[in-house]
């Protein structure tokens, strides 16, 4: 045998169900709802190949035409089930009759295919790769002797030539090992991403609960020392209520530390009202003076009056995170500065430090979990900010020069009174 017969023909039919197993499986991938009705969703995907296989077929000679519509039909089935295989099945004969007209053989040799398929189903479902496909060379190799047995027995015109010995029995195997490769690759690439994606998940978990122990262990502390003082008998009214001020403020601190990893775990807004830009930002930059006056960093500010939309404590929580950050990025002094503008519909606020910068690394790993380039840091501030900023359908935008200096451009949405009237 040489390869006159791999013409355009049986090409086509290849790409047709190589193309159709692809489609399978990126449906089944992204679409979430589409996974529940896999049966139905592999019969479709299975039924146009076999259609545009018979529509576009393989021209033995001028009494004989072949394709390789079989080749999806045990597909489905094997993979599906007897449900798949007998919508397959209808399809299958009912596109063959209504093309060729009707024929005793043809539906005797698919019935025969369908039943020996579907009852190895089962079995087939439980290998592993390998044995797959080693079942399948086999399966469609008995599957060919045994359906040209009973077009030889059921017909005196049937013969069998060179080229249906390349096309019935030799090539199918070939094509049936390439198709369900493809399908076990596809397969376990979806699976290991799932395990990714928990595993990823489970280890945020963890550091979240380590990093949650770690910061409310100091607070509770404090507390715990504080109370053990108060029981002592001889104190003062007015030394006790300095112990009870001391305790409630690190309570305070710990729930101030819990509420952020709240913010970042459901960033959903609690409470949406008018936020002034200028006048929040503000009271967030008097708030941090007294921080930045101990690292010797002058703030200045130029502030035009805007109104977005949005929760005001998470929105204070989101800049205090991110002049905190530029703060902390000039241990050796500086100037921190904070413009806002409205250009048309956006506001855009630009916080900008001359301090140590950031690489590209660092800027393309802003804000993810527990990633930061502070030496004790645990990112959390910069992943409040770019979560509540997201919440708020703004954009957060960083560009930044080793030993120059960072600037963050933050793009919120403009809210107006009149137009949300209208």
């Amino acid at each position: 045998m040489n390869f006159i017969y791999i013409n355009q023909n049986i090409l086509d039919n290849l790409f047709y169900i190589l193309v159709s197993i692809l489609i399978y499986y990126i449906l089944l991938d992204h679409g979430k709802r589409l996974s529940h009705y896999g049966k139905t969703l592999i019969t479709a995907c299975m039924s146009i190949p076999i259609i545009l296989c018979m529509k576009f077929p393989i021209y033995i000679d001028e009494y004989c035409v072949h394709d390789l519509r079989q080749i999806p039909f045990i597909i489905g089935t094997l993979y599906g089930g007897w449900p798949v295989g007998a919508a397959l099945l209808v399809i299958i004969l009912t596109f063959r009759f209504a093309f060729y007209g009707f024929n005793l053989l043809t539906l005797t040799v698919y019935i025969v295919i369908f039943i020996i398929t579907a009852l190895f189903s089962s079995k087939f479902k439980n290998f592993n790769r390998k044995n797959k496909l080693n079942s399948s060379i086999l399966l469609i190799l008995f599957l060919g002797i045994l359906t040209s047995f009973i077009s030889i027995v059921m017909s005196d015109y049937f013969r069998i030539t060179e080229a249906y010995v390349f096309y019935f029995i030799i090539l199918p195997p070939f094509i049936i090992v390439l198709a369900l490769y493809i399908i076990e690759i596809l397969k376990d690439a979806i699976i290991i991403r799932t395990q990714m994606v928990r595993l990823e998940k489970m280890e945020v978990v963890s550091q979240l609960a380590a990093s949650i122990s770690h910061e409310v262990r100091n607070p509770l502390t404090v507390v715990k020392g504080f109370v053990q003082l108060l029981k002592a008998p001889d104190l003062t009214q007015e030394v006790r209520e300095q112990y009870i001020q001391h305790v409630v403020r690190e309570l305070n601190s710990a729930e101030s530390i819990i509420s952020e990893y709240l913010a970042f775990a459901k960033p959903a807004l609690e409470k949406v009202e008018n936020i002034l830009i200028n006048r929040e930002i503000g009271y967030v930059i008097e708030m941090i003076k007294p921080l930045a006056n101990m690292n010797l960093v002058t703030i200045s500010n130029q502030l035009a009056p805007g109104i977005t939309r949005g929760n005001i404590q998470h929105f204070k929580q989101c800049f205090l995170n991110l002049i905190k950050n530029g703060i902390e990025a000039m241990p050796n002094g500086g100037e921190l500065n904070i413009v806002s503008y409205v250009n048309n519909f956006d506001i855009i606020i630009e916080i900008s430090d001359n301090g140590v910068g950031m690489n590209k690394e660092q800027i393309n790993r802003f804000g993810e979990p527990y990633y930061s380039s502070k030496e004790k840091g645990t990112g959390l501030g910069s992943m409040v900010a770019v979560k509540t900023i997201q919440t708020m359908n703004g954009t957060l935008h960083l560009t930044s020069a080793l030993n120059k200096g960072t600037t963050i451009s933050i793009t919120l949405p403009v809210y107006r009174e009149d137009h949300s009237a209208k």
